[in-house]
């Protein structure tokens, strides 16, 4: 084995660790301690930014737009609310991972189901650009180089978030249970310490943007404008609840009896956001924190060149105001959970993408398993769509956020929609009192989550539409089309594959031609082992290219032990590939019973120099004769001497995927 490959080889392990054997799934399974920071970190971590963009629409109207944050943030807690209760009726429905998508494709049919996949993709990219792209605002408020350098600070986070998970989902799991439970003690205790402050000690805290003036926009905003403004900062803070939805995708993760484990991480991690959320808003407008899209412009009393702190970081310095540990550890766990937030969309995106795949949405890599036993093309693929949107939004959170949270509301209510109609039909034919009961209530549930769900997607599409919500859209519509056309492609294929109606005849004979450019070691194997097969007609050809070399070739093979006779093919332009297509197409056509066998000796070489000096023209015809129908291309392979080092390669060192990857699709499809 080359140095070189055993480094790679090496790094790879000290990166991801040792292959897991696919009876080790049962070990991977997460108990509730590690499913909570799993899959509830991008939810929690919300409370982070959620709050920040309420006061930052708000603000457009001025100090007095900030008096209805509380209330703003009451409507997204009580929406919270019904829509954890909704999901956990969905959990114990549909405990097989397939969440909203298989609701609504088994309640309301396939394109329905479709619609809440292309829906939830688009949202998971977007949930790992927004929490990384707020992560880096976050750290920059305590780093100011961070701050001029967030781009490539999001997009190296991005990778190093795609490396943990690709280890897989217990070993990321354990990774992220520190920092996610350090930011909810922290926060808590931010929380719990500024209101004792406040209300028992009667000290005055004040946030450091507590003295200055916004700057409205339009400070006399009545009516419909008003409404409009409201409505649009309930939208921003909605983004508080996307993470929800990934724990009913990740059921088949958690440990048994899953859906009960599933359904209380779903009920901490409700409990766990509403508690932050609101201790933010009311907080922060306790101390008299600001937040604005420009500081420069919109804050009156700025000192020049004053860099805006994020929302949480404001309320950290006012609290710890005379503890700077207690200001650089909020700061800090909070920038890794919203970091490590994204790690939800990092579960939820592979596992919604394997379900795809298996139903022939999505390319069939999706669906296979990689070392770790995580689905480590799902990981890869999430990672760089989120670096893509991150470099071209600049890791703005207040650009990123426009186009987020349409995806999961969309499915939300589909999946409310579906839940409806799922209890429905089991109503009609339960004959059960307490199970009718069960389910009527459970419908209730549900159909109130429907009308909350579908009221905020409507209210997310009038206010930010024309925000950059149309890009969002736009790609939901693409990839719905995409996945739309790998079915065709996947059912065409089948269709063909399972044809009654095709000849099922034995060949009346097989002809088999060995290709020839030289009389050496190679080309005796090859014949041998054409020879070998037993065909009703063998024979040999070579290509004229130059009159010289084919004499002496001719004369050598008349010289030698080889009983098969050697037809020269005439070639006036001096090509190799057309005439042998040409030739084996005269001879389809004069036998078209016949299976014709083309034999081509290959060479093995040792070093990827060499594969460029050899084997080119035998490439080239394989990929020609591929196409020709009745024609089979064996390749003869000799090994030369260079070879010989990788010959007894200790199979420890073959990438464990490598043949899954070459074999799965084309296995899956037969």
């Amino acid at each position: 084995m080359s140095t070189v490959s055993k480094v790679s080889v090496a790094t790879k392990r000290i990166l991801l660790g040792r292959p897991f054997r696919s009876d080790k799934l049962g070990h991977t399974l997460l108990p509730k301690r590690i499913a909570l920071p799993v899959f509830a970190s991008d939810a929690m971590s919300s409370v982070a930014y959620a709050p920040q963009e309420i006061f930052l629409v708000l603000s457009i109207a001025g100090l007095s737009g900030l008096v209805f944050t509380p209330w703003v943030a009451v409507a997204v807690a009580v929406v919270m609310i019904v829509v954890v209760a909704s999901y956990r009726q969905n959990v114990h429905a549909y405990p097989s991972g397939g969440g909203d998508y298989e609701v609504a494709t088994v309640n309301l049919g396939p394109n329905a189901g479709l619609t809440v996949g292309s829906a939830l993709l688009v949202d998971y990219v977007l949930t790992v650009a927004v929490s990384i792209a707020s992560a880096a605002e976050n750290v920059g408020s305590a780093i100011p180089f961070v701050s001029e350098h967030k781009v490539w600070f999001s997009v190296a986070a991005i990778a190093l978030l795609a490396a943990v998970n690709l280890r897989g989902i217990k070993e990321s799991g354990a990774v992220l249970a520190i920092p996610t439970y350090a930011f909810i003690f922290g926060v808590s205790a931010m929380l719990i310490w500024g209101f004792l402050e406040i209300f028992v000690l009667g000290e005055d805290i004040q946030s450091e943007t507590a003295d200055f003036e916004i700057r409205a926009e339009d400070s006399h905003l009545v009516g419909i404008a008003f409404v409009f403004l409201i409505a649009r900062a309930f939208s921003s803070g909605c983004a508080a609840l996307t993470g929800v939805e990934a724990i009913s995708n990740g059921v088949p993760a958690f440990r048994k009896p899953k859906s009960r484990n599933a359904a209380t991480t779903l009920l901490l991690l409700g409990a766990f956001s509403i508690t932050l959320l609101m201790g933010i808003v009311l907080l922060a407008q306790q101390i008299g924190a600001k937040y604005v899209e420009n500081p420069e412009q919109d804050l009156i009393g700025a000192p020049e060149g004053y860099q805006q702190k994020a929302m949480i970081a404001q309320l950290a310095h006012a609290v710890f105001d005379s503890f700077t540990p207690g200001f650089y550890f909020v700061a800090t766990v909070t920038a890794l959970i919203l970091i490590l937030a994204a790690n939800t969309a990092f579960n939820g995106f592979p596992v919604l993408g394997s379900v795809l795949a298996q139903d022939r949405y999505l390319p069939r890599q999706l669906h296979t398993r990689g070392d770790r036993l995580a689905f480590s093309n799902g990981i890869v693929f999430l990672a760089v769509a989120a670096m893509v949107f991150v470099i071209a939004f600049g890791a703005q959170v207040t650009s990123l956020i426009q186009l987020y949270i349409v995806g999961v509301f969309v499915s939300f209510t589909l999946s409310q929609t579906g839940m409806v109609r799922h209890w429905t039909r089991h109503l009609r034919t339960e004959t059960d009192p307490h199970a009718r009961h069960r389910m009527q209530r459970s419908r209730v549930i549900n159909a109130v989550g429907l009308v909350m769900t579908a009221t905020v997607l409507v209210v997310v599409l009038v206010t930010k539409f024309t925000q950059g919500a149309w890009i969002a859209i736009l790609a939901m519509v693409v990839l719905f089309v995409l996945m739309k056309l790998i079915h065709l492609h996947y059912s065409t294929v089948q269709r063909e594959l399972e044809r009654a109606d095709e000849d099922s005849v034995l060949p009346s004979r097989t002809h088999s031609i060995v290709l020839v450019s030289t009389l050496h070691l190679a080309t005796r194997r090859a014949v041998l082992y054409a020879r070998a097969t037993r065909p009703d007609v063998l024979e040999a050809i070579t290509v004229n290219v130059d009159d010289r070399d084919t004499r002496k070739l001719v004369s050598q093979w008349e010289a030698s032990e080889v009983s098969v006779p050697l037809k020269v093919i005439a070639s006036p332009y001096r090509e190799v590939t057309r005439p042998v297509i040409d030739y084996v197409r005269r001879v389809r056509r004069e036998s078209p019973r016949d299976v014709i066998t083309v034999f081509i000796p290959e060479y093995v070489v040792g070093h990827w120099w060499e594969q460029i000096l050899h084997n080119q023209s035998a490439l080239r015809l394989k990929t020609r004769l591929l196409f020709e129908p009745g024609v089979m291309v064996t390749s003869v392979p000799w090994q030369l001497n260079s070879s010989i080092r990788l010959k007894n390669r200790d199979l420890e060192y073959s990438a464990p995927g490598d043949t899954r990857r070459a074999l799965g699709s084309d296995l899956d499809d037969r």
